[in-house]
C-alpha cells in the first residue's frame, strides 16, 4: 500500500466535502456534470480559504513574536537605568528647641540637687 502524499489526503478530504456540498445544494433536473463542475467550484473556494487562513495564521504569528522580542527588549533596558533621586527632609526647629530646653533642666537639677 502506497503513501500518499499530504497534499493529495488533503485534496481527497476537500474532494468528498465540496461532493456532500454540491449534493446537497442541487436542483431538480440538474445533470451528473454540472454537479461535478459546482463540486470543483466549491473545492477550489475551500482552498482558496484554507489557503488564506493559513496565510493569516503566519501573519500573526509573525506580529506576536515581533510583540513579545519588543516586551522583552525595553525590559532588560529598564533594568539598566537607575534613578536616583535626592530626598530632601526638612525638620522642624520646635522639637530641637524642646529637647535643648528639656536637657537644660535636667542639667539645672542635678546642678541644684548637688
Amino acid at each position: 500500500m502506497a503513501k500518499r502524499p499530504k497534499r493529495q489526503q488533503e485534496s481527497a478530504v476537500t474532494h468528498d466535502e465540496a461532493m456532500r456540498i454540491a449534493r446537497g445544494r442541487q436542483r431538480p433536473g440538474q445533470t451528473r456534470e454540472q454537479t461535478k463542475l459546482i463540486a470543483q467550484g466549491i473545492q477550489e473556494g475551500i482552498r482558496q480559504y484554507r489557503q488564506q487562513q493559513n496565510a493569516r495564521a503566519r501573519e500573526l504569528d509573525r506580529k506576536l513574536k515581533k510583540v513579545k522580542q519588543q516586551i522583552a527588549a525595553p525590559a532588560v533596558a529598564e533594568v539598566e537605568v537607575e534613578v536616583r533621586e535626592k530626598v530632601v527632609c526638612r525638620q522642624h526647629w520646635l522639637p530641637w528647641i524642646l529637647l535643648v530646653i528639656s536637657w537644660l533642666a535636667v542639667a539645672a537639677y542635678l546642678f541644684v540637687r548637688a
